[in-house]
């Protein structure tokens, strides 16, 4: 049986079909096409205030990429640099991701949910890149609008990162501005660009959680990471009860 991945969706102003600027809930396809060939069964979840019975309904949860997170959440006051605040998906997200930590189901953070995994476990955010490593390395995780720039990213031996990724230098895609600083509880940092942190994960022994910083669903035919979450999910959905099926 194929494990059921949610992915956390967000809501933005779209044209499509007949219809001008509505709100619209969304998600890029590479998300559902990577969960999809790695053998998930991708369902979104939406960024209300259902977002944490369904991620309770699910065997694994993605937590996409997207804009940054509050400032408030992590005790900052808005940068000058900082996006437009989204506050129902940010409230959306970090109770989605709460209860499937508490839960114990697998949860893979991207790019922007790599950082609100840090945040929702009390850890914090530098605001913006170049102020933390200058503007020429910060250049090379946010090559412009759209550009999603080659990063070489070495794994800790030992780590899920390492596990899914290996031990010698990978190239991912990234695009952000923004990166963990202070770790949240129970956090390690598994892998790095430079300086930069590149993926974050918990301890051995508890469930299976890991951020990475960089786009997976940018790299179409690498199913590592994609892979080793549905890997976590079905050996998860072998094991749980049906109570465990609905929460409220």
């Amino acid at each position: 049986m194929r494990p059921l991945i949610g992915i956390t969706g967000y809501t933005e102003r779209a044209s499509y079909w007949i219809v001008e600027d509505e709100e619209t809930v969304l998600i890029p396809r590479g998300y559902l096409d990577m969960i999809s060939a790695a053998g998930g069964t991708p369902v979104l979840l939406p960024p209300t205030s259902d977002a944490a019975d369904a991620a309770a309904a699910c065997d694994g949860v993605l937590v996409s990429g997207g804009p940054d997170i509050g400032a408030a959440h992590y005790g900052a006051v808005r940068g000058p640099h900082d996006d437009d605040p989204r506050p129902e998906r940010d409230a959306a997200d970090l109770a989605a991701v709460r209860r499937a930590l508490d839960l114990g189901i697998p949860v893979l953070g991207v790019c922007r949910g790599h950082q609100l995994l840090n945040v929702a476990l009390g850890g914090t955010l530098h605001q913006h890149l170049p102020d933390v490593v200058g503007d020429g390395v910060a250049a090379e995780h946010s090559a412009g609008p759209g550009s999603y720039a080659p990063v070489q990213v070495v794994a800790e031996p030992g780590s899920r990162a390492a596990a899914a990724l290996g031990t010698e230098p990978v190239t991912v895609r990234c695009h952000h501005h923004q990166s963990v600083d202070r770790l949240g509880a129970g956090l390690r940092v598994t892998a790095r660009a430079g300086a930069v942190v590149e993926a974050i994960e918990t301890g051995d022994g508890g469930p299976w959680v890991l951020g990475v910083q960089s786009h997976p669903e940018r790299s179409p035919d690498d199913l590592r990471l994609a892979g080793a979450l549905v890997a976590a999910a079905r050996s998860r959905s072998t094991t749980r009860t049906a109570p465990d099926l609905v929460r409220s």
